[in-house]
């Protein structure tokens, strides 16, 4: 994908002694200048002054050669930047001209110019200069002929250079659309910048807690915490390592583990309650707590509650209920990032997983953080469905689940054999230009 982005152009319509660029955009690292010019009556050169400065604050080297001759000049404390040749563009010569200014935009250095230009005999001719006026961006550019007029028919076109690569390290993919830079990181490990960012945003899903599993039926596992800038407050980060944890789905019966970067941490989802045991890591038949809560694995019990942070906006919601049933019974889902997990009853009603959230950082819509679908006791009917968001569905005695999907901070379905939760993800974006 090219760089290059146009910002004016003028096309000479009579002979001209100048053209300028003026309220050039500070958005891009540097300019370049191409001009195919033709003098009017004779060879023509040009020169440069910025900002309207005619002290004598440039200097200009310049080369020439066709092959069997060369020279040199030089042009020091000029109330311009000279870039005049030998081979002169001719009435009857067209001759490009590319210009690069780099580093425009800043206020710490001094500006440097390097310019080269062909002409169609062979001819060719390579120049650098320096403006030393105190440092300041450049905003207006003066384009001066010298010897004569630039003919009729001369172009001239400025273009804006991004800056050619990521601002960061960081990721198992980095990726861009020309707007933003999107570091993706699906396994933990290190995010650093090379320069000051404003304005970063985040996408940050905890595991998804593991769903229940028991000699019956267990609730699904509540779906990572999950918290993104996108609606919200974005960071500013400086030149620095910044560690990036991307918390792993909990076994069954165990909660998922925390995703954190730089201040941003989200809680892993709350594991799936059981119908006849408290299971590993729980301390009751209820849902765990968490970045969404698990759903219940017995009668009359609640769901884990949710927002384990304590965070606004809310990272995740409350697991489902077991009301009291009659006979058999199902448990309840978990909870996902957009809503509660659904309450289990008898055996044909075990709760679904509550759905997760679309979010867009990425470049494109995906949902994130759904809830494990609670299993059911009979093997006649099938588990609740996992949240939409990646999470897992429940299963009926004997029947098949699923475990939350990886990467998305899905919950794992409840069942007989419960099912693991999905790993979570970050997502970390900031403007290419």
């Amino acid at each position: 994908m090219s760089t290059y982005t146009p910002i004016a152009s003028q096309t000479l319509s009579s002979a001209a002694a100048s053209v300028t660029f003026s309220g050039i955009p500070q958005t891009y690292t540097d300019l370049v200048i191409v001009a195919n010019i033709k003098g009017d009556t004779g060879n023509v050169g040009l020169n440069y002054q910025f900002n309207s400065d005619t002290a004598s604050n440039y200097s200009s080297t310049v080369l020439a050669g066709d092959g069997t001759s060369a020279s040199s000049d030089r042009y020091s404390n000029q109330t311009s930047a000279f870039f005049t040749s030998n081979y002169g563009a001719g009435t009857n010569d067209w001759v490009t001209v590319i210009s690069n200014i780099q580093n425009y935009a800043n206020t710490t250095t001094n500006k440097t110019i390097l310019t080269r230009w062909s002409k169609g005999t062979g001819q060719l001719t390579a120049a650098v200069a320096l403006w030393r006026k105190t440092p300041e961006a450049i905003n207006t550019i003066k384009i001066s002929a010298l010897g004569v007029n630039f003919a009729s028919g001369t172009t001239f076109n400025l273009y804006g250079i991004a800056s050619g690569g990521p601002k960061a390290f960081g990721g198992d993919t980095v990726t861009t659309d020309g707007t933003y830079y999107y570091h993706t990181f699906r396994s933990s490990g290190t995010f650093t910048p090379t320069q000051a960012l404003s304005n970063v945003d985040y996408l940050v899903v905890a595991g998804g807690g593991g769903g229940g599993s028991t000699q019956q039926y267990g609730g699904g596992g509540g779906a990572g915490g999950y918290r993104t800038s996108i609606g919200g407050s974005a960071l500013s980060l400086t030149a620095q390592a910044y560690t990036v944890t991307v918390g792993a789905g909990g076994a069954s019966n165990n909660k998922g583990s925390n995703s954190v970067f730089s201040s941003i941490t989200s809680t892993g989802g709350g594991l799936g309650g059981n119908s006849t045991n408290a299971g590993t890591g729980g301390t009751s038949f209820r849902g765990g707590t968490g970045g969404s809560g698990g759903g219940s694995g017995n009668a009359n019990l609640s769901g884990g509650t949710g927002n384990e942070g304590g965070f606004s906006p809310v990272e995740g919601y409350a697991g489902g209920s077991v009301p009291s049933w009659p006979g058999n019974g199902a448990a309840s889902g978990g909870g996902g990032a957009g809503g509660v997990g659904g309450n289990g009853g008898s055996n044909t009603t075990a709760g679904a997983g509550g759905d997760g959230v679309s979010n867009s950082i990425s470049g494109t819509a995906v949902f994130y953080a759904g809830g494990g679908g609670g299993g059911n006791e009979s093997a006649s009917y099938a588990g609740g469905a996992g949240g939409n968001g990646g999470g897992g569905s429940g299963r009926g005695s004997g029947g098949a689940g699923s475990s939350g999907t990886a990467n998305t901070g899905g919950g794992g379905g409840g069942g007989t054999t419960g099912h693991s939760g999905g790993s979570g993800i970050i997502v970390i974006r900031y403007s290419a230009a």
